[in-house]
């Protein structure tokens, strides 16, 4: 299935309150889809509608084979292992190292084998170019390599799907260049990215599909 999304006459809800509606969006495997609109606009409510933070009450939506309008507690840890999420804040465990910090989501999503931890840490390390800061903390770092920490985190269990949500919003311009050239480089080795931003700056450096929050509406530009 080459369809990861499809939301159809969707709604979204905040505080039983709706805040976008009638999201009729398809998004296939491997494309890079900006999400662009001022804060507040519903761009990191339907990320969570997507992550099954956020309860679908009107309208259908499937993300990566789960039927997101009808998604059971139970099903909600088994969806997020298809996702990788990377905020604003990076949300790093500041008492431990980075590769500690890959591991415990590894750990917590049931990787055992110690040495396809190893091996698997190695590799996302790579990707993201942090060779060498393995053993670094957190507060070590600087916060352009605190967001690589956090990508790699979120490649970990090779998700279909990736999901950044202000990715650079406490980034300098050059920092959130960076960023941004590597997740489209993660989109064009075959993974599909939401880029959630307001940030012109950041969005006029690579054009690409873009899904613009306005008015309580969705509208497609290309």
């Amino acid at each position: 299935m080459s369809e990861l999304i499809e939301f159809k006459d969707l709604t979204i809800f905040q505080d039983n309150r709706p805040i976008v509606g009638e999201v009729n969006v398809v998004v296939k495997k491997g494309e890079f889809v900006y999400l662009l609109g001022k804060t507040g606009s519903g761009k990191s409510t339907l990320l969570r509608v997507i992550y099954g933070d956020v309860p679908v009450n009107k309208g259908m939506g499937r993300v990566c084979g789960f039927d997101v309008t009808h998604l059971k507690p139970r099903e909600i840890p088994f969806l997020r292992r298809k996702l990788g999420i990377v905020f604003q804040d990076f949300q790093l465990l500041g008492d431990r190292s980075v590769y500690d910090n890959l591991k415990f989501v590894m750990r917590a999503t049931g990787w055992r084998d110690e040495a396809k931890i190893k091996e698997r840490i190695s590799d996302v390390i790579k990707k993201v170019g942090l060779e060498g800061k393995e053993i670094k903390m957190p507060h070590e770092l600087s916060g352009g390599e605190q967001q690589r920490v956090a990508i790699a985190r979120a490649l970990v269990n090779d998700p279909e799907l990736i999901l950044a949500d202000e990715p650079t919003g406490n980034l300098d311009p050059e920092t959130s260049e960076e960023i941004l050239k590597l997740l489209k480089q993660l989109s064009e080795s075959g993974k599909t990215v939401l880029f959630a931003t307001h940030d012109m700056l950041v969005y006029n450096k690579f054009k690409s599909r873009t899904l613009w929050f306005e008015g309580g509406r969705v509208v497609e530009k290309n």
